[in-house]
């Protein structure tokens, strides 16, 4: 059964910091590329970044040199650490595999306000 516990999200304030986590199955995470996802408030989800299994990373322009993705293989985790975050990457964020898995997580709220 894949699964993905996403955690992390809360309130910032603009201009502030996050990181979010991502603990997925072991029988998914390995050796899967993994990406982030969000979904804003009346918005399709869109796709956030990649992250291969060796460890290369892709990003969307929007978030390109404001936000990077990492992982750690032992521990069937990926990491999304978000910096300079704006109102408008408020958000429920979510991980996935690459190919994508049909099992979402809940996601993680990113609230970004003043």
């Amino acid at each position: 059964q894949v699964q993905f516990v996403e955690s992390g999200g809360g309130l910032v304030q603009p201009g502030g910091s996050l990181r979010l986590s991502c603990a997925a199955s072991r029988s998914i995470f390995s050796p899967y590329a993994m990406a982030w996802y969000r979904q804003a408030p009346g918005k399709q989800r869109e796709l956030v970044g990649v992250i291969t299994s060796g460890g290369s990373e892709t990003y969307v322009d929007f978030v390109k040199g404001r936000f990077t993705i990492s992982r750690d293989n032992a521990k069937n985790t990926v990491y999304l650490q978000m910096n300079s975050l704006k109102p408008e990457d408020t958000a429920v964020y979510y991980c996935n595999s690459v190919p994508i898995s049909s099992a979402w997580g809940q996601g993680t709220q990113v609230t970004v306000s003043s």
